[in-house]
């Protein structure tokens, strides 16, 4: 599969260079992404803004992809999904699932938003643990 990869302050932006993804490319990037979990940077923005085409397959990967990155305390965030791509994630009910954003600045947002969140909660059941 054909990316990009620009690493920011907060988060790796991976730009998918192909118009049509599908669940054995979207197999082959999680394997490439997973590790990024071991590293200082763990959160990443997927770029769809090429993509017109995804399947049903593809989509439910990235869901349980992001849902790994979650689990360890990292941000995934798509942003620039084309219109067709996201009506299509909505029509089969798995769109509210995914953290989606029209640009990569808002995407950098929420990457900032839930990095704050979790040294909160980290505060907070830290706090908890004294008591």
């Amino acid at each position: 599969m054909n990316v990009k990869t620009d690493t920011k302050e907060k988060f790796h932006a991976i730009t998918v260079l192909e118009s049509n993804l599908s669940g054995n490319m979207t197999d082959r990037m999680a394997d490439s992404l997973i590790p990024y979990l071991e590293n200082e940077i763990k959160s990443v923005v997927l770029k769809l803004g090429q993509v017109d085409h995804i399947d049903v397959t593809a989509a439910e990967k990235l869901v349980q992809l992001q849902q790994r990155f979650y689990e360890n305390s990292a941000s995934f965030v798509i942003c620039e999904m084309k219109k067709e791509v996201e009506t299509f994630l909505d029509e089969n009910d798995l769109l509210e699932m995914m953290n989606v954003t029209p640009t990569e600045s808002e995407a950098w947002d929420i990457v900032q938003m839930e990095e704050i969140e979790r040294e909160l909660m980290d505060d907070d059941n830290a706090y908890l643990a004294e008591e």
